[in-house]
């Protein structure tokens, strides 16, 4: 009994674990100045404290199969909470989210672990004061407060973010970089037609890894308006090391090299000023998001944005990010698999993108088993007068 309740506390601690990890992430970045911050980052807290019962009081089972049940159950909670942590912090770091619910798809896994956690801490309590015997009555009983705690704090904490939320949209927002702040303007669905800008501030960034062994990345920082564009990448990868870039200005054409500007023809150029527009006829194409998954709304640097999500393959993603070759090398991606996530704003044009592919690692610069490169892009001042200066010679 004693190695029992031992494993049965180390559970309820790993959870205990990984919801302090969420109320520490929401308490560090959730940072949208609304009314409410405070009691969202209280509410946040609360199924720590629930896991924190149930490390005090353990769900013990008296039969092995009970037993059994009982640490599943303990285990299949922490295997949905940890990777929806990964999901919480990388919307947290989207860049001015201001909703924690933007969605019914990014809320139920943590809803989900809310509840496994509260039948953990609730048989655990019921077994204190039922004892291990009665295993019906201790059941019914550890439903009921699994029930009432999942409730009472599902609805304090929604009640928190959705209020805070509400707050703010009812702020008047100044002017974003990222997109119109109009709340009254109507976002468009994900897969509906998407506008390409005719000017905008572009940062592509990008990075691979082999088993999580790095193969290093690049970045990209681009200017286009009209057909005149620049971009200049910054390489530091296992394959070169080196400032690239190119420019089209008119009817002329510039590569950087080495350091050094040289005159190009303009059709060298294409690879490395492969910016925004070339992601969306590439990777964004009405038939790719036919089945795009809407996140929710949310608002990016004060500009509301849909969130949305679709699948990708490795050939489309080298496509829509030719850069990505000088990370992998000159190695067949059509088999690999990933996500995109895009956020659409009020002008019907994608202001930021964020995803990741992998797959077979075989023929990467890295021996490995599993190969992943991950990107995010930046789409800003969309529209805006810009001009693209010619490289100096």
């Amino acid at each position: 009994m004693r190695v029992r309740r031992f494993e049965l506390r180390l559970l309820a601690g790993v959870l205990a674990v990984a919801w302090a990890l969420v109320a520490g992430l929401v308490l560090v970045l959730y940072r949208p100045g609304g009314p409410a911050d405070a009691a969202v980052v209280v509410c946040a807290a609360l199924p720590a404290v629930v896991a924190i019962v149930a490390l005090a009081w353990p769900p013990m089972a008296a039969s092995s199969r009970t037993f059994a049940a009982v640490a599943w159950l303990g285990i299949g909670v922490a295997l949905v909470l940890v990777p929806s942590i990964g999901g919480l912090l990388g919307q947290l770091q989207a860049g001015g989210t201001q909703t924690l619910l933007p969605s019914p798809e990014a809320s139920y896994p943590f809803l989900l672990a809310l509840g496994g956690t509260s039948l953990f801490a609730g048989l655990g309590l019921a077994g204190a004061r039922l004892g291990t015997g009665l295993r019906g009555r201790r059941l019914a009983l550890g439903l009921a407060i699994a029930v009432a705690l999942t409730g009472t704090i599902a609805t304090l904490f929604a009640a928190a973010a959705v209020g805070n939320d509400l707050a703010l949209r009812g702020r008047p927002a100044a002017t974003s970089r990222f997109g119109p702040t109009d709340p009254s303007l109507p976002l468009p669905d994900c897969d509906a037609s998407l506008v390409v800008p005719p000017s905008a501030i572009v940062t592509i960034s990008l990075d691979g890894n082999v088993d999580d062994r790095s193969l290093g990345g690049l970045t990209v920082e681009g200017t286009r308006n009209g057909t005149d564009a620049r971009a200049e990448l910054t390489v530091a990868t296992t394959i070169d090391l080196e400032r690239r870039g190119a420019a089209r200005v008119g009817g002329s054409a510039w590569l950087l090299r080495g350091g050094t500007w040289r005159d190009a023809q303009p059709a060298e150029t294409g690879a490395d000023l492969a910016l925004d527009d070339v992601v969306v006829r590439e990777a964004l194409g009405s038939t790719d998001r036919s089945a795009a998954e809407s996140r929710g709304e949310e608002y990016v640097e004060g500009a509301r944005a849909r969130h949305c999500r679709l699948a990708i393959d490795g050939s489309t993603f080298l496509r829509a990010f030719p850069a990505t070759a000088l990370i992998v090398g000159p190695v067949d991606l059509h088999r690999w698999r990933g996500q995109l996530d895009y956020w659409v704003f009020a002008d019907r044009s994608v202001g930021r993108l964020t995803g990741s592919i992998n797959g077979d690692a075989a023929g990467l610069p890295a021996d490995g088993i599993l190969g992943t490169v991950h990107v995010t892009l930046t789409s800003v001042d969309r529209g805006a007068r810009l001009r693209v200066e010619a490289p100096a010679p």
